[in-house]
């Protein structure tokens, strides 16, 4: 039986991070990846917009087309909350929601064997209690995505999440602390702490700061980085930790708007002033970060004055760079059912006032590292990652992936760096 298999990954961080924890879990079990055509395709689709979910039917029915006799596997968010439309795809042969996630390896063997009778597989996500160790790295990959949380309890109005990954839950500091042990005696030089939400990590009384002092005192890996956090969780003792030099200065901020009435309307747990609260500690503790925000244009019921009272806020705030997300109605989400939805052309003209404001402000932000000396991790692929999460170009070489180099930044073009060693 052949068994040679390969993994489509959607969306997220966490996606990565499980991923690389399927890929695991099939090797061992009898699969074999290849880099060229497989007898099994498993899509790790995404959920978050309604054209994630039909990207991946698109693909689905690609590989059919392209081999008829091929295993097609659906499985990751989108196959929890958008069941039915991958149901009734001919192509897909086998769909396995996150509440199966753990039996994916044997549904399959099943499946070859004749025993397996339904081609659905699903449950309640909200009684799924696991968070699978291991994982977080996927082949060819120079970083490894380590999950330390799943699940999210905050229900916000334009969010699926919730529906697609359950309840929110931890690993314990002992088990995150000896899997990165692990990673960094693999090779692995950074590890990039991930999770739903991450500021919801518990380990009995202890937080997401107890979990990244526990790292950093019970490993030598020499890069920790993090994933998205909201404002209140930007803490006087979290930024307390970035004096150790190995937790990266780099941080994702999940803000979606600097209004507080969207805030409100998208059942943010902060207003405005929380964000210029946050963002402020962050350039006066830990000068010099990247800090990359998430931003939806034309939430419903978005007014162009609250809109401009966003970005104007955005304007005088330090970051580094905004990704933007027009706002894509959610079937499932309270926003959804709004009836005061922002025009179409609203919406991708306040995307593009963004854009360019986070052009702008990447492109001065690059500008100001020329002359700096940073400390880079060769990715494999032609480019290297700092620290502070710039992406560098090196003049005239290229170096063995997967170790840290010296460079002098040189340039800047596109929102990267040039740099020599």
């Amino acid at each position: 039986m052949d068994l040679s298999f390969k993994i489509h990954t959607y969306g997220c961080k966490v996606n990565t991070y499980d991923s690389g924890l399927l890929q695991s879990r099939l090797s061992q079990n009898g699969f074999t990846l290849t880099a060229g055509e497989p007898r099994v395709h498993v899509l790790n689709t995404c959920a978050v917009t309604r054209e994630a979910t039909l990207e991946a039917v698109k693909q689905a029915r690609k590989l059919k087309a392209r081999d008829p006799h091929c295993l097609v596997v659906v499985t990751g968010c989108a196959a929890q909350v958008d069941t039915e439309e991958f149901a009734h795809v001919p192509g897909i042969d086998l769909v396995v929601a996150n509440s199966h996630k753990t039996s994916l390896e044997t549904l399959i063997k099943q499946y070859y064997s004749g025993q397996l009778r339904e081609r659905v597989h699903k449950s309640n996500i909200f009684k799924k209690e696991d968070l699978e160790p291991g994982g977080g790295v996927e082949s060819g990959h120079t970083r490894a995505f380590l999950k330390i949380q799943d699940g999210c309890n905050s229900f916000c109005t334009f969010c699926v999440i919730p529906f697609a990954r359950g309840k929110s839950r931890s690993l314990s500091i002992a088990d995150i602390t000896r899997r990165v042990n692990e990673l960094h005696a693999g090779g692995m030089q950074e590890v990039v702490l991930t999770g739903v939400h991450i500021g919801d990590y518990r380990d009995g009384e202890k937080g997401l700061e107890d979990l990244i002092e526990g790292v950093l005192k019970g490993s030598a890996i020499p890069r920790v980085r993090l994933t998205s956090l909201e404002p209140p969780e930007v803490t006087p003792r979290l930024l307390e930790l970035f004096t150790e030099s190995r937790l990266c200065p780099h941080f994702h901020m999940s803000i979606q708007s600097a209004n507080s009435k969207v805030l409100f309307a998208m059942k943010r747990q902060y207003k405005a002033d929380a964000i210029e609260t946050a963002l402020m500690a962050i350039d006066e503790q830990v000068p010099g970060s990247f800090v990359g925000m998430d931003v939806i244009a034309g939430f419903p019921g978005e007014t162009d004055e609250e809109f401009i009272d966003s970005t104007e806020r955005l304007r005088r705030l330090p970051w580094t760079r905004l990704h933007v997300f027009p706002y894509s109605s959610r079937p499932g989400t309270f926003a959804a059912r709004r009836t005061d939805h922002v025009a179409t052309d609203q919406i991708r003209r306040r995307a593009g006032v963004l854009r360019q404001l986070s052009d702008e402000r990447l492109s001065e932000q690059a500008q100001a590292q020329i002359g700096k000396r940073k400390t880079a991790l060769s990715l494999g692929n032609g480019r290297l990652l700092s620290r502070d999460f710039w992406h560098i170009d090196l003049i005239g070489e290229r170096l063995e992936p997967n170790r840290e180099f010296e460079l002098k930044i040189e340039g800047a073009h596109e929102g990267a760096l040039i740099a020599r060693i």
